[in-house]
């Protein structure tokens, strides 16, 4: 179990995308580990944009992290609206991902 740093409830880590800060010094960004393996701290957060928008209201990236500085979480940002699932659901419950018939 695992608690999302949006919405602050806790889910089994399966549900939840971890992420964690990349780069030195003024240059670091927050990157998605979907896959669990990048090097250090980790924090989680559900793939929702709701989610996202909340942990970003309560600035709660940086202390999720332990961060001194900004963290950019546009790339962060972008995996979520390319996976996003609604805070709550099961994979079964997810919705099929959107696809674009004109590609």
């Amino acid at each position: 179990m695992r608690t999302c740093v949006g919405c602050r409830k806790r889910a089994p880590a399966a549900s939840l995308l971890r992420f964690v800060a990349a780069g030195s010094g003024g240059d670091l960004r927050l990157l998605p580990d979907p896959g669990r393996r990048l090097p250090g701290r980790g924090a989680h957060l559900h793939p929702d944009p709701a989610c996202f928008a909340q942990a970003e209201r309560r600035r709660a990236f940086g202390r999720a992290l332990r961060l001194t500085g900004f963290a950019d979480p546009e790339l962060l940002a972008e995996h979520i609206r390319t996976v996003s699932v609604p805070c709550g659901t099961t994979d079964d419950e997810a919705p099929e991902p959107r696809h674009d018939p004109a590609r």
